[in-house]
């Protein structure tokens, strides 16, 4: 009886102090008693910023305040230019004004550095700093922009060294680690929030996006600010939220200080970004893709283009799947542009596709990606219908003749077979597929005519195969399409 009750008390005993163990952990991982330490800590570097813009404008009295999309809109419009425009109308003059905006930004050097979002400063005539410890506004000039990634470096005097914050690690960050963020969100400056990582690695709209979504309040105004982790570092720039009515609601998105941190120091150095340019046009490997080319795996991405380029130099082909990329595996495209864009201007790669079922290695040195998108020139124009068509996968095709090839802007040697009219309800259609596209491929085989598609068709059932892989293009911009031979 009395080891029994010995028994009972040491598995009591036991149980407290795993109880008080696991408080004590939870406590040192979890929520701080306060963020009022850290605050102070950081606050000194970060800014307030105003820009201005000088905007034209009328004087005279009062214009009528007419709801945006009201069908008086357009009414007023005319009215007002027409009463401006008349010899002996009430005519008024144009004169300049100043329209301000705000946004956040911190400072990463004692020597002035700041950096913040390109949208907060494009277009300003004068952007101005102010301080959380400092009575005084300086002005600030721009050393560079980088669009892609929407962030901005810019720079002011100052006459003594300024407080500032340094980058932390974004990559080791996790979901549900504790944030704060400051800024000058709808102008009440130097304001604090609160919350976690919601989710990391979010993709919104650019070729680079890295962005951690949080749960910490963030409103117009904190655009540029510092999102910090405990430490006190940034690991990420507030950029953006997702919201119905303009206001948070708890999903805001920070460009992460891995990506942050390249561009700045490119920007510091150049005054621009540079960043690797491989030379191919690539796509995502589905399902179905992967199937009509016999893959195992849907990682990689597949070649759809290779114009004149690095890669066109190395040996690179149209059907290649690229692996890796200087022995980085590469699981989709979107991955491959920030590795290649992460990549040294000139750098010799080794990359390794996979090509008629084997692997092969080839080396390319690097291009420039900013120097290649300011020498493209991508035409639209309306395609005009060309003739003799015929009906096959849901698609009205027909042979690419002269007059096609002008109204599609294409080249004069370029063959094909042009999607005159397409079936809503067809698998093509669903796909993406529209009027006006050029079929090039079928099967990993050139197709000029009906009786060549006709023949991959044949040789993929003979093969087997569920489905066909085309090669469509459209203004100039190829993808892969795999369509079910049952269609």
């Amino acid at each position: 009886m009395q080891t029994d009750y010995y028994r009972g008390f040491l598995a009591l005993l036991l149980a407290v102090v795993t109880l008080v163990a696991t408080s004590v952990r939870a406590d040192a991982r979890g929520a701080p008693d306060s963020f009022a330490d850290l605050a102070e800590k950081v606050s000194p570097a970060v800014v307030n910023i105003t820009t201005s813009t000088i905007v034209a404008s009328r004087e005279g009295g009062p214009q009528p305040m007419i709801p945006e999309g009201s069908p008086f809109e357009e009414f007023f419009r005319d009215f007002l230019e027409r009463n401006q425009n008349e010899p002996n109308g009430n005519q008024s003059e144009p004169r300049q004004r100043r329209s301000q905006a705000l946004g956040s930004g911190f400072v990463i050097s004692e020597d002035g550095f700041i950096v913040t979002n390109n949208h907060v400063i494009e277009g300003a005539d004068e952007i101005l700093i102010e301080f959380f410890s400092r009575d005084e506004q300086l002005e600030a000039k721009v050393i560079g922009t980088d669009p892609n990634t929407d962030i901005a470096l810019l720079k002011v005097e100052s006459d003594e060294p300024l407080d500032y914050v340094s980058f932390g690690d974004s990559d080791i960050m996790r979901v549900g680690d504790w944030v704060m963020a400051v800024g000058n969100p709808l102008g009440q400056g130097f304001s604090v929030s609160a919350g976690i990582v919601s989710q990391r690695n979010r993709e919104l709209s650019g070729n680079y996006d890295d962005y951690i979504q949080t749960d910490a309040a963030i409103n117009r105004g904190n655009s540029g600010g510092p999102l910090f982790n405990m430490e006190g570092e940034v690991i990420g720039v507030n950029t953006a939220i997702l919201s119905p009515n303009g206001g948070s609601i708890g999903i805001g998105f920070a460009m992460s200080s891995a990506v942050v941190n390249r561009v700045i120091d490119q920007l510091k150095e150049f005054g621009e970004t540079r960043r690797g340019w491989l030379g191919v046009r690539i796509q995502n490997i589905t399902d179905d893709i992967a199937e009509a080319l016999g893959l195992e795996s849907t990682d990689g991405a597949l070649v759809t283009d290779v114009p004149d380029g690095p890669a066109k130099e190395a040996g690179i082909q149209v059907n290649d799947v690229i692996l890796s990329f200087d022995g980085v595996n590469v699981t989709d495209s979107g991955e491959l542009v920030r590795t290649v864009g992460n990549a040294p201007v000139g750098k010799a790669v080794r990359v390794m596709v996979l090509r008629d079922g084997k692997t092969e290695t080839l080396k390319v040195t690097l291009g420039r990606r900013e120097d290649a998108v300011a020498a493209s020139n991508n035409s639209q124009d309306t395609p005009s219908e060309p003739v003799e068509p015929s009906k096959l996968l849901g698609m009205s095709l027909a042979p690419l003749d002269d007059a096609a090839r002008e109204a599609l802007s294409l080249n004069p040697g370029d063959e094909g077979l042009a999607v005159l009219d397409i079936d809503e309800d067809s698998e093509a259609f669903e796909k993406g597929v529209r009027a006006g596209d050029v079929i090039s491929e079928a099967g990993q085989q050139p197709v000029i005519s009906i009786e060549d598609l006709e023949a991959s068709l044949q040789v993929a059932r003979d093969g087997g195969r569920k489905s066909v892989l085309l090669l469509v293009r459209r203004d100039g911009n190829p993808r892969f399409v795999a369509l079910s031979l049952d269609e």
